[in-house]
Protein backbone atom coordinates (compact mmCIF):
# COMPACT_ATOMS: atom_id res chain seq x y z
CA UNK A 1 0.00 0.00 0.00
CA UNK A 2 1.62 3.64 -0.81
CA UNK A 3 1.25 6.47 1.02
CA UNK A 4 -1.21 8.29 -0.06
CA UNK A 5 -1.72 11.03 2.51
CA UNK A 6 1.25 12.61 3.49
CA UNK A 7 3.67 14.42 1.14
CA UNK A 8 7.15 13.53 0.42
CA UNK A 9 10.42 15.18 -0.28
CA UNK A 10 13.15 14.38 -3.00
CA UNK A 11 16.31 13.63 -1.49
CA UNK A 12 19.19 13.47 -3.66
CA UNK A 13 16.38 11.42 -5.64
CA UNK A 14 15.23 9.56 -2.85
CA UNK A 15 11.40 10.39 -1.82
CA UNK A 16 11.17 10.27 1.90
CA UNK A 17 7.39 11.01 3.69
CA UNK A 18 6.93 14.30 6.04
CA UNK A 19 6.12 12.06 8.79
CA UNK A 20 6.43 12.29 12.83
CA UNK A 21 5.74 8.73 14.53
CA UNK A 22 2.44 9.44 15.18
CA UNK A 23 1.47 9.51 11.72
CA UNK A 24 3.73 6.47 10.75
CA UNK A 25 1.73 4.37 13.60
CA UNK A 26 -1.38 6.06 12.25
CA UNK A 27 -0.17 4.22 8.52
CA UNK A 28 0.86 0.78 9.69
CA UNK A 29 -2.35 0.75 12.02
CA UNK A 30 -4.54 1.59 8.59
CA UNK A 31 -1.93 -0.98 6.42
CA UNK A 32 -3.21 -3.79 8.67
CA UNK A 33 -6.95 -2.71 8.83
CA UNK A 34 -6.51 -3.18 4.94
CA UNK A 35 -4.66 -6.07 4.81
CA UNK A 36 -2.57 -5.04 2.03
CA UNK A 37 1.12 -5.61 2.60
CA UNK A 38 3.18 -2.54 2.85
CA UNK A 39 7.07 -1.63 3.23
CA UNK A 40 8.25 0.67 5.45
CA UNK A 41 11.54 1.84 4.98
CA UNK A 42 13.55 3.93 7.93
CA UNK A 43 16.06 5.93 5.83
CA UNK A 44 19.20 7.83 7.02
CA UNK A 45 21.81 9.39 5.20
CA UNK A 46 23.80 6.39 4.36
CA UNK A 47 21.39 5.05 2.38
CA UNK A 48 20.31 7.65 0.32
CA UNK A 49 24.03 8.17 -0.52
CA UNK A 50 24.13 4.66 -1.72
CA UNK A 51 21.28 5.34 -3.18
CA UNK A 52 21.95 8.31 -5.14
CA UNK A 53 24.72 5.95 -6.91
CA UNK A 54 22.79 2.77 -7.32
CA UNK A 55 19.67 3.17 -9.04
CA UNK A 56 18.12 0.05 -8.68
CA UNK A 57 18.00 1.23 -4.71
CA UNK A 58 16.78 4.13 -5.39
CA UNK A 59 13.77 2.46 -7.21
CA UNK A 60 13.68 0.25 -4.41
CA UNK A 61 13.00 3.19 -1.64
CA UNK A 62 10.94 5.07 -4.05
CA UNK A 63 8.82 2.20 -4.70
CA UNK A 64 8.23 1.64 -0.36
CA UNK A 65 4.86 1.96 0.96
CA UNK A 66 6.45 4.62 3.47
CA UNK A 67 10.09 5.98 4.02
CA UNK A 68 10.75 7.25 7.25
CA UNK A 69 13.30 10.29 8.36
CA UNK A 70 15.71 8.07 10.30
CA UNK A 71 18.67 10.15 11.15
CA UNK A 72 19.89 13.89 12.01
CA UNK A 73 20.99 13.76 8.18
CA UNK A 74 17.60 13.35 6.55
CA UNK A 75 16.46 16.51 9.12
CA UNK A 76 19.59 18.74 8.08
CA UNK A 77 18.90 17.51 4.31
CA UNK A 78 15.17 18.28 4.26
CA UNK A 79 15.76 21.57 6.04
CA UNK A 80 18.37 22.51 3.37
CA UNK A 81 15.56 22.09 0.99
CA UNK A 82 13.23 24.21 2.88
CA UNK A 83 11.36 21.31 4.92
CA UNK A 84 11.12 21.32 8.58
CA UNK A 85 10.67 17.42 9.88
CA UNK A 86 8.82 17.46 13.17
CA UNK A 87 11.60 14.09 14.27
CA UNK A 88 13.39 11.87 13.39
CA UNK A 89 11.41 7.99 13.04
CA UNK A 90 14.19 5.68 13.51
CA UNK A 91 13.95 1.76 13.03
CA UNK A 92 14.50 1.22 17.06
CA UNK A 93 12.20 3.62 18.05
CA UNK A 94 9.62 2.53 15.75
CA UNK A 95 10.20 -1.13 16.68
CA UNK A 96 9.57 0.11 20.46
CA UNK A 97 6.47 1.74 20.00
CA UNK A 98 4.92 -0.66 17.88
CA UNK A 99 5.42 -3.77 20.62
CA UNK A 100 4.14 -1.13 23.19
CA UNK A 101 0.90 -0.89 21.35
CA UNK A 102 0.45 -4.15 19.74
CA UNK A 103 -0.68 -5.81 22.82
CA UNK A 104 -3.95 -3.40 23.05
CA UNK A 105 -4.65 -3.77 19.15
CA UNK A 106 -3.73 -7.42 18.92
CA UNK A 107 -0.89 -7.69 16.81
CA UNK A 108 1.34 -10.24 16.15
CA UNK A 109 5.09 -9.92 15.53
CA UNK A 110 7.93 -11.55 13.59
CA UNK A 111 11.52 -11.00 14.60
CA UNK A 112 13.83 -12.24 11.39
CA UNK A 113 17.64 -11.53 11.59
CA UNK A 114 20.74 -10.95 13.50
CA UNK A 115 23.01 -13.97 14.81
CA UNK A 116 21.48 -17.12 16.32
CA UNK A 117 19.99 -16.63 19.05
CA UNK A 118 19.85 -12.57 19.24
CA UNK A 119 16.07 -12.37 18.08
CA UNK A 120 15.58 -14.59 20.91
CA UNK A 121 17.39 -12.51 23.86
CA UNK A 122 15.57 -9.28 22.06
CA UNK A 123 12.79 -11.11 22.24
CA UNK A 124 12.89 -11.54 25.83
CA UNK A 125 13.74 -7.96 26.96
CA UNK A 126 10.55 -6.66 24.98
CA UNK A 127 8.21 -9.01 26.72
CA UNK A 128 9.46 -8.01 30.16
CA UNK A 129 8.66 -4.68 28.81
CA UNK A 130 5.67 -4.87 27.55
CA UNK A 131 3.54 -8.19 28.88
CA UNK A 132 0.98 -9.73 26.68
CA UNK A 133 3.11 -8.62 23.03
CA UNK A 134 2.17 -11.51 20.53
CA UNK A 135 5.47 -12.47 19.46
CA UNK A 136 4.40 -15.43 17.36
CA UNK A 137 8.12 -16.30 15.81
CA UNK A 138 11.99 -15.45 15.37
CA UNK A 139 14.23 -16.34 12.90
CA UNK A 140 18.16 -15.46 12.50
CA UNK A 141 19.57 -13.82 9.13
CA UNK A 142 22.33 -16.16 8.85
CA UNK A 143 19.84 -18.43 6.23
CA UNK A 144 21.28 -19.57 3.33
CA UNK A 145 19.74 -18.04 -0.27
CA UNK A 146 18.66 -21.80 -1.32
CA UNK A 147 16.61 -22.01 2.38
CA UNK A 148 14.99 -18.25 1.66
CA UNK A 149 12.24 -20.05 0.58
CA UNK A 150 11.36 -22.00 3.81
CA UNK A 151 11.92 -18.99 5.56
CA UNK A 152 9.21 -17.15 3.81
CA UNK A 153 7.01 -20.34 4.28
CA UNK A 154 7.32 -20.54 7.99
CA UNK A 155 6.86 -16.50 8.48
CA UNK A 156 3.71 -16.98 6.42
CA UNK A 157 2.56 -19.77 8.16
CA UNK A 158 2.55 -17.88 11.63
CA UNK A 159 0.62 -14.82 9.89
CA UNK A 160 2.17 -11.91 11.76
CA UNK A 161 0.93 -8.33 11.11
CA UNK A 162 3.80 -7.10 11.17
CA UNK A 163 7.53 -8.72 10.22
CA UNK A 164 10.90 -6.60 11.91
CA UNK A 165 13.84 -8.04 9.66
CA UNK A 166 17.08 -7.13 10.94
CA UNK A 167 19.25 -7.81 7.83
CA UNK A 168 21.16 -4.71 7.40
CA UNK A 169 20.88 -1.97 5.02
CA UNK A 170 20.45 -2.42 1.55
CA UNK A 171 20.04 -6.24 2.05
CA UNK A 172 16.70 -6.31 4.18
CA UNK A 173 15.22 -3.76 1.40
CA UNK A 174 15.87 -5.74 -1.08
CA UNK A 175 14.64 -9.07 0.83
CA UNK A 176 11.27 -7.32 1.60
CA UNK A 177 10.84 -5.86 -2.11
CA UNK A 178 11.67 -9.30 -3.53
CA UNK A 179 9.17 -11.54 -1.02
CA UNK A 180 6.57 -8.50 0.15
CA UNK A 181 3.80 -10.23 -1.81
CA UNK A 182 4.97 -13.75 -1.22
CA UNK A 183 4.97 -12.86 2.70
CA UNK A 184 1.51 -11.71 2.66
CA UNK A 185 2.30 -9.58 5.77
CA UNK A 186 0.46 -6.30 6.29
CA UNK A 187 3.86 -4.91 7.74
CA UNK A 188 7.31 -5.26 6.47
CA UNK A 189 10.01 -2.99 8.54
CA UNK A 190 13.55 -3.24 8.09
CA UNK A 191 15.49 -1.94 11.53
CA UNK A 192 19.04 -2.72 10.60
CA UNK A 193 21.11 -3.49 14.11
CA UNK A 194 17.56 -3.22 16.42
CA UNK A 195 18.20 -6.59 17.70
CA UNK A 196 21.78 -5.87 18.35
CA UNK A 197 20.65 -3.25 20.47
CA UNK A 198 17.42 -4.49 22.48
CA UNK A 199 19.50 -7.74 23.23
CA UNK A 200 21.75 -6.32 24.74
CA UNK A 201 24.78 -7.02 22.32
CA UNK A 202 25.35 -3.55 21.69
CA UNK A 203 24.68 -0.35 23.76
CA UNK A 204 22.71 2.72 22.23
CA UNK A 205 23.79 6.16 22.48
CA UNK A 206 23.09 7.53 25.74
CA UNK A 207 19.75 9.49 26.17
CA UNK A 208 22.15 13.12 25.78
CA UNK A 209 23.81 11.99 22.70
CA UNK A 210 20.41 11.20 21.30
CA UNK A 211 18.63 14.28 22.43
CA UNK A 212 21.74 16.29 21.02
CA UNK A 213 21.09 14.50 17.57
CA UNK A 214 24.75 12.99 18.04
CA UNK A 215 23.89 9.90 17.72
CA UNK A 216 26.39 9.12 14.80
CA UNK A 217 28.88 10.46 16.84
CA UNK A 218 28.23 8.11 20.00
CA UNK A 219 28.96 4.83 17.21
CA UNK A 220 31.96 6.33 15.97
CA UNK A 221 33.39 6.13 19.15
CA UNK A 222 31.86 3.09 20.08
CA UNK A 223 32.60 1.60 16.93
CA UNK A 224 35.75 3.07 15.36
CA UNK A 225 35.13 0.24 12.24
CA UNK A 226 32.42 2.18 11.48
CA UNK A 227 34.64 5.97 10.59
CA UNK A 228 34.86 4.82 6.60
CA UNK A 229 31.49 4.03 6.75
CA UNK A 230 30.84 7.62 7.45
CA UNK A 231 32.95 9.09 5.61
CA UNK A 232 29.44 8.51 3.18
CA UNK A 233 28.09 11.66 5.84
CA UNK A 234 30.26 14.84 4.56
CA UNK A 235 30.35 13.67 0.78
CA UNK A 236 26.23 13.25 1.15
CA UNK A 237 26.28 16.70 2.66
CA UNK A 238 27.70 17.98 0.16
CA UNK A 239 25.49 16.40 -2.70
CA UNK A 240 22.44 18.08 -0.59
CA UNK A 241 24.07 21.62 -0.95
CA UNK A 242 24.23 20.90 -4.41
CA UNK A 243 20.74 19.86 -4.59
CA UNK A 244 19.71 23.30 -2.89
CA UNK A 245 21.80 25.28 -5.19
CA UNK A 246 21.01 23.54 -8.88
CA UNK A 247 17.32 22.55 -7.86
CA UNK A 248 15.96 19.77 -10.14
CA UNK A 249 18.65 18.17 -11.33
CA UNK A 250 17.80 15.30 -9.18
CA UNK A 251 14.72 13.37 -10.48
CA UNK A 252 13.15 10.94 -9.06
CA UNK A 253 12.33 7.30 -10.25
Amino acid sequence: MKNKTQSRINILGCQIDKVNMDQALAFIEKSIKGNIPSHIITVNAEIVYQAHKDQQLREVINSASLNTPDGIGIVWAARQLGVTLKERVTGIDLLDRICSIAPARGWKVFFLGAAPGVAEQAASKLLDKYPGLDIVGMENGYFKEEEEKAVIAKIKALSPHILFIGLGAPKQEYFIRRNLKLLGVPVCIGVGGSFDVLAGIKKRAPRFFIKLNLEWLYRLLAEPSRFKRQLALPRFAWLVLKQKVTRGRFSCH
